[in-house]
């Protein structure tokens, strides 16, 4: 048997670190900078620890640019290494020499950002050749130069240097001469290396003078060592994290309130977490939370982090405890990243339930803010709901807020129909249903105002919470029915006398959208005509628009109720005026077509037991001609019907009268409704 190790190859590994081992080429600055960052921060847990006890100096990491070079150097003045350091650390891939560092001064280290031992070979991604300058922090060693060109060979020698750290010198490839510029080098920086816990200069200060931008002898520091999220909450005020939200971004407004989180325990996690003023679309809201490892920016797509809802916030989350892979682009699901989204859910929870109970009234002020939030949290997480549902509210149209408990306690008595459901009735738009609302109020109900971006799938999400519980829009039928109880009102007009005047109505109504005339008994005080929409259908479609899953409702047209009530002395006057003008032509109609019905009744009884094949021809025609004579018959009615209505200035006034109560009186049709009002007047 023989046993042996598997070795990598130098010469395999190289094409693949420089084409694929990061998304991003630009990553590169970020890991030879995170590189330095650690180097120097080594040197100060050797200080802290008493291994190192000369002046430390001036501290600063420096990025110099030499364009006609075709240069970019990162200088630290962190641990250095020695030869044998360069041999073990860049010369064996992927033995990170912070992991091995980390072990030996696990009491002191912190802030140590690498892991994998690779961030160095991303340099290869934009440089034909690199060379490392480096001087140990120990005595009696000597600097040395390491260089490569990309390939498997490598040169090591000594050399002079005067200063400990290293100087990291990227030979840049023809391929990426972009990366030569200087603003798009200091855009790099700002957006990776903002808040490095170590001073990072990129070139001098710049200021105008005599007409021109010219450089001061300053150092352009372009970081913020001590961000807000990395101090104490007792240290900071609230205009500091007013001041940090406008460092993170600067154009945007004030945000509603903050929360600021610091865990050490079962995981480190620290940040602060803003809730923006959201905009109508949500969508433009995400991406707006920053992830950061020790301070090193990460990504800011963090999804796998914290749930869905939460990404509506903005802010900066830090945590040397979530498992990124080499790039720290994605993130590996592991219980870690579980355990952190549950915490920070109940953070955002808990924070909200604490201005709430503490100050009611800012919170009612901030709640057309915070709703879509709320909503959306409600409805995609089940254990946020459970919390929320306590501070939630409903905002009625006399801008009034209720707590779903409150709420129910105040329409309990009046709102409860005659299967025992209580009936939220709601508004999408109270100016809109500014009528139907009224008729309501009249009634003595109360009406909640629902006009979100999300209050659709929310009401749906509440029957599903609420017990014996149902949502009606104030317009989805005339306001006896919204809330159906035991009694009922008589119709003053027939059957008959209803069915003539379905004719007479729909002959006034508009072609689009789609109108069905119905006969309701209502209070004689009531609307003579009032326009609705079946709540399923209505709720089906709005759900369509928003991507519910619903397409099919969407494709359908809109279909609305004309809803007549019989007991209005205005519809008892058309009904009396159409008896005046038609009572004889229908009688006689109605004397031709009733001995033909009574025919065709008696002979589809004798028929009724007999099988197909079982009645002759001879009958099969007469029942025919039957039919036909009575659909002449009807059609004759019905045109008669039609039109009296056509001309009834009355009904299309009724109509219009309605149409114009919902929004739906526009343009030729408004203008003729006004000339009409003037005439009836």
């Amino acid at each position: 048997m023989q046993k042996g190790k598997i070795n990598v190859k130098a010469d395999n590994i190289f094409p693949i670190i420089k084409k694929f081992l990061y998304s991003d080429h630009e990553i590169f600055l970020r890991e030879l900078i995170s590189n330095a960052v650690d180097a120097t921060q080594k040197l100060k847990t050797l200080s802290i620890a008493g291994d190192y006890k000369d002046e430390m100096g001036d501290l600063t990491i420096r990025v110099s640019l030499d364009e006609k070079n075709k240069t970019i150097t990162v200088s630290d003045r962190g641990v250095g290494m020695t030869g044998e350091e360069i041999k073990k650390y860049i010369n064996e891939i992927a033995f990170s020499s912070a992991e091995d560092f980390i072990q030996k001064y696990k009491d002191h280290a912190s802030g140590i950002i690498g892991h994998f031992g690779l961030g160095f070979y991303s340099s290869f991604m934009v440089a034909k050749r690199v060379d490392i300058l480096t001087k140990s922090y120990k005595k009696g060693t000597k600097p040395v130069k390491w260089s490569c060109d990309g390939s498997p060979e490598y040169s090591i020698e000594e050399i002079e240097k005067e200063t400990r750290g290293t100087d990291v010198v990227l030979h840049i490839d023809d391929d990426s001469k972009e990366f030569l510029d200087e603003n798009r080098i200091h855009g790099l920086l700002k957006k990776y290396c903002k808040f490095l816990p170590i001073e990072i200069a990129f070139g001098k200060e710049k200021e105008w003078k005599d007409g021109k931008e010219v450089e001061t002898g300053k150092d352009r520091i372009i970081n913020n060592v001590k961000p807000a999220w990395t101090r104490k909450p007792s240290e900071l005020k609230e205009e500091d994290y007013l001041e940090f939200y406008k460092e993170l971004y600067p154009f945007s407004e004030d945000p509603l309130f903050h929360i600021h989180l610091n865990v050490d325990y079962p995981f480190n996690l620290t940040g602060i977490l803003y809730f923006p003023k959201i905009k109508k679309n949500i969508e433009l809201q995400k991406n707006k939370i920053q992830l950061y490892c020790n301070q090193v920016f990460v990504t800011d797509s963090v999804e796998g982090i914290v749930p869905e809802f939460l990404t509506l916030l903005h802010g900066v989350i830090d945590s040397p405890d979530i498992p990124l892979n080499v790039s720290r682009s994605y993130l590996q699901s592991d219980s870690n990243v579980k355990k952190i989204s549950s915490h920070i859910t109940k953070k955002v929870a808990d924070k909200l339930m604490e201005i709430f109970k503490n100050n009611r009234e800012e919170f009612e002020n901030k709640w057309e803010d915070l709703k879509i939030f709320i909503q959306y949290g409600m409805l995609t997480e089940d254990k946020f709901y459970d919390k929320a549902k306590d501070f939630s509210l409903f905002r009625n149209t006399e801008d009034n807020y209720f707590t779903f408990d409150e709420y129910e306690k105040l329409i309990k008595d009046n709102q409860t129909d005659k299967d025992k459901n209580l009936v939220y009735l709601y508004s999408t738009d109270v100016e809109k249903q500014y009528s139907f609302i009224e008729a309501a109020k009249s009634k003595g109900y109360d009406v909640i105002a629902m006009e979100g971006q999300l209050d659709t799938h929310f009401i749906n999400h509440l029957e599903t919470k609420f017990e014996n519980s149902r949502f009606v829009r104030v317009d989805a039928d005339v306001v006896d029915k919204l809330i159906p109880k035991d009694e009922s009102k008589e119709s003053k007009l027939s059957k008959e006398e209803q069915d003539d005047l379905t004719d007479v109505f729909a002959a006034q109504l508009p072609e689009k959208p789609v109108f069905s005339v119905v006969f309701e008994s209502m209070d004689e005080n009531e609307s003579p005509v009032t326009i609705t929409q079946s709540e399923f259908m209505r709720r089906m479609k709005d759900m369509s628009e928003m991507g519910g899953g619903m397409n099919f409702y969407g494709d359908m047209p809109d279909n609305y109720n004309l809803v007549v009530n019989p007991n209005h002395e205005l519809v008892q006057r058309i009904s009396k005026e159409k008896t005046e003008a038609l009572g004889e032509e229908l009688k006689r109609i109605s004397e031709k077509i009733n001995p033909v019905e009574e025919s065709k009744q008696e002979l589809e009884k004798a028929n009724k037991d007999k099988k197909e094949e079982e009645i002759s021809q001879e009958e099969k025609d007469r029942l025919e001609e039957m039919e036909k004579k009575i659909n002449e018959l009807q059609n004759k009615r019905k045109e008669a019907l039609t039109g009296f209505g056509k001309e009834n200035k009355l009904v299309k006034q009724l109509i219009d009268l309605a149409l114009l109560s919902n929004n739906m009186l526009k343009g030729e049709d408004l203008s003729r409704f006004v000339r009409r009002s003037i005439e009836l007047i």
